[in-house]
């Protein structure tokens, strides 16, 4: 018998002891987190729903201030035309780029940000600018070379 053989099992019950330390510490650890996230989450889910209701009790002061001068039918046409007006505006705030925009600056849909997103994935070195007309003294592309029969690196099979 080894003169150590009797530290082995101490050394296995110390690692066991160990792991399960490290595994209740991480446990509290993210059960105090997600705590203060579902608050947290609650919070704003609240706070939206009172939102909710502010944005539709403005609404109605809208149409009521309007009814005192209009018919109610027109005074209520012309606040859903406010709000849609609003939650039109909104959305286009949200997206990321207005669509057509890149029509109207004379490129192709997504040139400009393909471009910027192989740039970034590429050391962050964007690609040089391709001019739009072949420069003026090349009035016609030269001579074709002709495409070789055989490929030089792909072996042959003769049946």
């Amino acid at each position: 018998m080894k003169p150590l053989d009797h530290l082995e099992h101490l050394d296995k019950h110390l690692v066991d002891e160990l792991a399960q330390v490290a595994r209740e510490t991480v446990r509290d650890e993210l059960r105090e987190q997600t705590r203060k996230q579902r608050r947290k989450a609650a919070l704003y889910a609240a706070s939206g729903a009172l939102a909710l209701y502010a944005g539709a009790a403005l609404a109605l002061a809208v149409g009521l201030a309007l009814a005192l001068g209009l018919p109610d039918w027109a005074a209520a046409l012309i606040t859903a035309v406010i709000l849609g007006a609003l939650a039109y505006v909104l959305r286009g705030m949200a997206r990321p780029s207005r669509p057509g925009a890149d029509h109207m600056a004379g490129t192709a849909p997504g040139g400009d940000s393909a471009r910027q997103t192989a740039a970034g994935a590429v050391g962050g070195m964007p690609y040089p600018p391709v001019p739009p007309a072949p420069p003026a003294g090349a009035d016609a592309p030269g001579p074709v070379p002709p495409r070789p029969s055989e490929a030089p690196d792909v072996p042959h099979r003769r049946a």
